[in-house]
Parts: structure tokens; sequence; C-alpha cells
């Protein structure tokens, strides 16, 4: 049974019903359930509010360290429980779960009530059909003849002061929200958004709400584009700015040849099942981390197979930046036609083929072909030619046998490895490359490590070691 928390001045706008604990896959939480003067119910998950933790007791006099992390989240059906990309609600709740338990001591306030910003589902809806006219989100609501915002936050002040929560450090973008809950009597020490990617399904959406409805533009956008410009170490202002200045820095440094690769596979070293499905949980944070790593280099290469397993783009789509070219390692020319590389013309694509391989003269224009001849496809060839076509910066994306074999040609500058809490148990191959015979004589170099929402990314510096 988890702690009961203490009575504390109970306000009369909301009544505490039950508390039980929730376990999630961000960790375990408690949760206390609210139905406010309204009869509308709402909840609060916590960690680490119903006890002091001595860390932050040791920092009592500092203000930021000594207030909890606190989301005051509007209750959004399409995206929190749909997985909509309209806006960025889902993935601002997962966020601000994740930051919470990476913290250990923060509140996340779930209102209801505040669909659409107050307006409802039914009219959120109605106001959705709008904007797909072209009408921006806040003339959607006024064409409806409803506020641009309706949304209260007295349930949400009452249900912290409950907790005994009156100074926090507020994880949003909204200025209202915090001046809203500051004259309830909430003392906000500290606000900040949640980084996020934006996508291209919702930039129209986020970017009224930054030029009309006052949002915050987030810093790591600025130290995102600044990185994108080739700035090394660019001014950061937070959290998130540091870990894009410390994860990609050295790549916007670098000047001359470069040659990354990136492979996410099990635990247990399989990138897909035995049927080829590759599709593992909780993809979305290795996804923006591989979008930089797109978005920072000039070509992306794969071979034939990862072309035929997902037809896929390799272009940059949760987050700003270049397209690099799509270099397509392909000895027999069994690339299909109709294949995205081949013809969306998002970005130039080298199609690289032996010699007597067969391929259509009918080719898009965003598509060169290059054929090789005996040895072409070695690694070192491969980086050679691409040189040669002015790609400095080259990332190596797969599949397994193709990073396997850049890896052991000892042609990757760094590895980036990530690993999901899976066991596959059989099915396609990671990293494999024949090994040593004596496990001190493996292959190794000074790595660092982040994680990646559950996933562990471990990056190897073999430029380092070598």
């Amino acid at each position: 049974m988890p702690t009961q928390l203490d009575p504390v001045s109970v306000p009369a706008t909301v009544e505490r019903v039950a508390e039980t604990l929730l376990p999630t896959k961000y960790g375990l939480f408690r949760l206390v359930g609210y139905r406010d003067a309204e009869n509308i119910e709402h909840v609060a998950l916590m960690r680490g509010i119903d006890e002091e933790p001595a860390s932050h007791q040791a920092f009592s006099g500092d203000a930021r360290s000594s207030a909890p992390l606190v989301r005051v989240h509007s209750e959004c059906l399409t995206g929190d429980a749909l997985g909509s990309y309209r806006c960025d609600c889902g993935e601002q709740l997962d966020a601000a779960l994740h930051a919470i338990s990476e913290e250990g001591y923060g509140v996340l306030v779930y209102v209801r009530g505040h669909e659409g910003r107050g307006i409802g589902l039914l009219a959120k809806l109605k106001a959705y059909a709008l904007q797909d006219a072209g009408v921006d989100t806040v003339d959607a609501n006024t064409s409806l003849g409803l506020p641009v915002d309706s949304r209260n936050y007295n349930q949400a002040a009452d249900i912290l002061q409950d907790l005994g929560v009156s100074r926090i450090r507020l994880l949003s973008a909204n200025p209202a929200k915090q001046e809203a809950l500051e004259e309830l009597g909430i003392t906000v020490v500290e606000r900040r958004g949640l980084a996020v990617p934006e996508r291209a399904e919702n930039a129209a959406y986020l970017a009224t709400k930054r030029a009309r409805m006052r949002h915050d533009r987030p810093a790591a956008d600025d130290v995102w584009q600044q990185l994108l410009s080739g700035f090394a170490h660019p001014v950061a202002g937070g959290v998130d700015d540091e870990d894009l200045v410390h994860r990609y820095g050295f790549i916007a440094a670098t000047q001359g040849p470069l040659v990354l690769a990136h492979l996410r596979q099990s635990l247990d070293g399989f990138i897909a099942s035995r049927s080829g499905d590759d599709s593992f949980p909780g993809a979305v944070e290795d996804h923006g981390h591989l979008d930089r790593l797109r978005a920072l280099v000039d070509a992306v290469v794969v071979g034939v197979g990862t072309v035929l397993a997902d037809d896929c783009s390799l272009t940059v789509q949760s987050v700003r930046g270049p397209n690099p070219a799509r270099v397509v390692l392909d000895p027999g020319g069994s690339t299909p036609v109709t294949a995205r590389v081949l013809t969306d013309g998002a970005a130039p694509t080298v199609w690289m083929v032996g010699v007597d391989a067969v391929v259509p003269d009918d080719l898009a224009r965003s598509v060169s072909v290059l054929r090789v001849g005996d040895g072409g496809f070695e690694p070192a060839a491969v980086l050679g030619a691409l040189r040669d076509m002015g790609f400095a910066k080259i990332l190596l994306e797969g599949g397994g046998k193709t990073v396997s074999r850049f890896l052991s040609g000892g042609c990757l500058d760094r590895l980036y490895l990530t690993t999901a809490p899976v066991l596959v148990g059989d099915g396609v191959p990671g990293i494999r490359f024949t090994g040593s015979e004596a496990l001190a004589d493996a292959r190794t170099a000074p790595v660092r490590r982040f994680l990646l929402g559950q996933d562990v990314c471990t990056e190897f510096n073999f430029g380092a070691s070598g």
C-alpha cells in the first residue's frame, strides 16, 4: 500500500478521492485522483513528493533545486491516447513523465476538461476541419464563435496546494500558464519548455502558438541552428542545449573527412525478427538522434538490403536540417525502380552498382548511377569514391552487414550502437564480424553513453583509439 499523504488543508474546489501506485514505462509513480466542484475528475502523478529526498535537502538554499518539476498537462485525447501529430501534446506528456522520472522529484497534474484549450473534443474536431482548409489554430476557434483559450487552472493550483507544493519549476513553453498559476498562489521559480521533435504535421500549429499566443521558441532550436551552421561550441542556455553540444558539437566542428555509423539492435544483438519485423517499441528518441546525425553529414550510406526491407527515405524528418545525399550500395542493381530513394526527389541519390548491373535509363534527375568494378565495394574504396564526389562527412545506417563490414575494415571514426531493452532470441543479426580468440583482444574504444528514452546509446570513438 502506498504511504498516505497528509490531508493538509484540502481546498474546497477539489476533493481527493483515491490513491494508488502506477507502474509506467518511465518507472513507478504515486497516483492521486481528484474530483472538482464541477464533478470533473483529475489525477496527479508524483515522484519524491511525499518525502523530501536528501539530494534536495542538501540544496535547500537554492530555490530552483528545492522546487519540484511540475507539468500541468491539459487533456488531449487525440494526442495523448491516439498519438496524433497534429499537436505535440502526446510527446509533451511523455517528455514530462520522463523528466520527472529522471529527476525523481516532481508532479504531473493531468487536467481533464481542457480538451482543445477548453472548447471540448467535438469543437476541436470542427476547428481541425477549418485548419485543413488553411485557417490557423487561433482563427479556427474564433470562426466557430469560441474563445482561443478558455482554460482555467484553479483545479491544478488547488491540487498542487493539497499536495503541499507551492514552489515549482514549471515544464511549459506557455507564459500564460505561469501567470495563471502565480495568480492562484503558486510560485514559479523557473519555467522551461520540453524538447520534443517538431514535425511536418504540426509545424504550422506550433508556429502559430509562438507568433500569436506568446509561446516560447525552444532554446535548443537556436543551439541546433548554430550546430547546423558549423559552430562547434555554441552558447548553451540549458540542459537540452548542453546535450546537443555534447553529443553533436564535434560533428559540426570537423572540417575534414568523418565516418559515422548508426545501428539500433536488441540487447541480444538483432536488428529485426526472423520475419524481418524491425519495429522495436520506443523508437522515437532514437529516430530523433538519427535525424540529427543525418542533418549534420553530407551523405548517408545503406546497403541494398535495407532498401529492400524498409523502402526507407533516409531524410531528416523530426528536426530542422538539410537532407543528406543518399548512397545505395547495390552490386547487382536490385533496388526496385519504385523505391523512394530513386523516386521521391527529396535529396540526391547515388546508386552504386556493379559494372554489369542492368539499370533503367529513365531515372529521376535526382539519381546518379556510379558503376564500380572489382573491389569497388570494399569499404575503403567506397569512402574514396564518395570523397571524390565531395562527400566528407558520411553516415552508415545499415543494415547490420554493411555496418559490420566497415567496422571490420577499420573505416569508422564513431559508431553509435543503440540497444533496445528487448530480447529477440533469433532474427536478423546486428553487429557481426570475425572476432578474436581472447577477450583481451576484443575490439574496443573510448566510449560514452546516453539514454534515448528506454534505449541506451553507446558511442564508440574509434578515431581516438587508433
